[in-house]
């Protein structure tokens, strides 16, 4: 029944969409009347899972969080983004179109919703939609900076064309949709890890004002609040797992160290993001350890490999580096490839299928979190104690490194670089960082190495001619 509930929103969604699609392109009429939809809070429930979809398509690509950083070197098999290459330009921009869709239906949802009976179950929906609205533009901030706030579906032809927003007023947007979201919870803890929850949204909040601190030249409340959203998200019972090869392992769904994660499985959903760093059959058959390759004959494509700058920065006895890297080598010893180890799906009888589960956000975030705000606070010996935790997990012992706050930074980038291969936390965190003063993008990244390209995404050529509002980004040309 409620895969059947799901379909017929999908029907619904893509009839929406033909209106929303072009959101900020051109003027959208909707196809279908709402008011013959948003009766009960089943309505509202339902939608939601429909969104929760969306959300996983949408996030499903290394293309907007890994793609601009410093992971991946070409692998065996293309094509590499424009992205990668830092060869950005109007013409082949990322389209953010996507993410507005997100904001659609969220807006769909925060007008219609509260015309229900209320009821603590359609608080938690409406809580929910805030989350979505919210991370859809935390993530627009951080891959384009100042973009249009949209605060009403589009459901007439008859709406103005926005322009862009200053980031400024985007974070404050965000930052009242948490606020709200958190008002709106009926409980505190987990009931679903693959649902949105008050942990989760706190885990975004925590993420959020990090950015506002370092990248929006924010104070040092935002950075204490840091610390307490964190520690909000860590007191719905996450913690740390003992075996970290346990946290994406198909085995260990929905473990103890997960906030929240976006669902797949066979038959529903298995082409996880990791499949493009995985080799086809073709490529490792030669190979004297294949049996340990997580290699598949349909579904994967090595389009990018592990670069040695990343894998460098794990130490020998670091368990997470055998749980993030594999190398393939054939009988004369000669490398084949290396390829991701983290997401290494479900082997079958016919064919390995890419089923892990996304996560958004785990308890080893959180406490790098506390330790990064409390770096920035300079007080080094507080974010040690949280740093010590994570590395400590990972075999590598305590931190005894230098104490300056320029070196402690750099050490939580790298740590972050080395715990969350592959999570979708990379090029944030590069851009984080840079605004923060610990590192140089343009000499950590090979690819912007000699070259002025704006750190912030440009728009496509095509939406600024719709929109005579739209203006390019700041360092490209139309």
């Amino acid at each position: 029944m409620t895969k059947y509930i799901y379909i017929c929103l999908l029907i619904w969604g893509s009839l929406v969409l033909s209106g929303c699609n072009k959101l900020l392109d051109e003027p959208a009429v909707s196809t279908i009347t709402n008011d013959t939809y948003w009766k009960t809070e089943g309505d509202v429930a339902a939608y939601i899972i429909g969104m929760t979809a969306d959300v996983r398509d949408l996030l499903n690509s290394t293309l907007y969080f890994e793609d601009r950083s410093d992971v991946f070197i070409a692998g065996l098999e293309g094509p590499v983004s424009n992205a990668w290459a830092q060869n950005l330009t109007g013409t082949n921009a990322p389209n953010w179109r996507d993410f507005y869709n997100m904001v659609h239906h969220a807006n769909l949802v925060l007008k219609y919703a509260p015309n229900i009976a209320n009821s603590p179950n359609l608080n938690r929906s409406i809580a929910q939609a805030r989350f979505f609205r919210a991370y859809a533009y935390f993530s627009l901030l951080r891959i384009w900076g100042d973009v249009p706030i949209v605060l009403q579906p589009t459901e007439s032809a008859d709406v103005p064309l926005p322009s862009r927003a200053p980031s400024l007023e985007v974070m404050s947007l965000i930052l009242s949709d948490i606020e709200e979201s958190l008002k709106l919870f009926p409980e505190n803890g987990l009931p679903n890890k693959n649902k949105v929850s008050k942990p989760l949204v706190y885990a975004l909040k925590a993420d959020a004002l990090l950015w506002k601190n370092k990248v929006l030249n924010g104070n040092t409340a935002d950075l204490e609040g840091v610390i307490v959203a964190a520690d909000q998200a860590l007191a719905s019972g996450v913690s740390l797992l003992d075996n970290f090869d346990q946290i994406h392992s198909v085995l260990h769904r929905k473990n103890n160290e997960i906030i929240f994660s976006l669902y797949f499985m066979r038959d529903e959903r298995s082409d996880h993001y990791g499949s493009r760093l995985k080799p086809r059959d073709i490529f490792v058959g030669t190979a004297t350890n294949v049996s340990q390759i997580p290699f598949a004959r349909n579904g994967a494509r090595s389009v990018y490999a592990p670069s040695p700058q990343i894998q460098a920065t794990f130490a020998a006895n670091d368990i997470r580096k055998s749980n993030s890297f594999i190398t393939a080598v054939d009988p004369t010893n000669k490398v084949i490839g290396v390829f991701d180890n983290k997401f290494r799906g479900t082997l079958a009888s016919d064919d390995r299928y890419f089923d892990n589960e996304l996560v958004l956000y785990r308890a080893a975030e959180m406490l790098l979190f506390k330790a990064e705000a409390h770096a920035a606070l300079n007080r080094i010996p507080e974010a040690k104690t949280e740093l010590d935790k994570v590395r400590s997990r990972a075999g590598i012992g305590l931190y005894t490194g230098a104490l300056n706050k320029e070196s402690f930074e750099l050490e939580l980038l790298n740590e972050r670089g080395r715990e969350f291969w592959m999570e979708l936390k990379r090029w944030p965190d590069i851009v984080r960082f840079h605004h923060g003063g610990t590192i140089d993008a343009y000499t950590l990244v090979p690819n912007l190495s000699g070259k002025s390209i704006p750190l912030f995404s440009p728009i496509p050529n095509t939406q600024i001619a719709q929109n005579p509002n739209l203006k390019q980004t700041p360092g490209y040309t139309n």
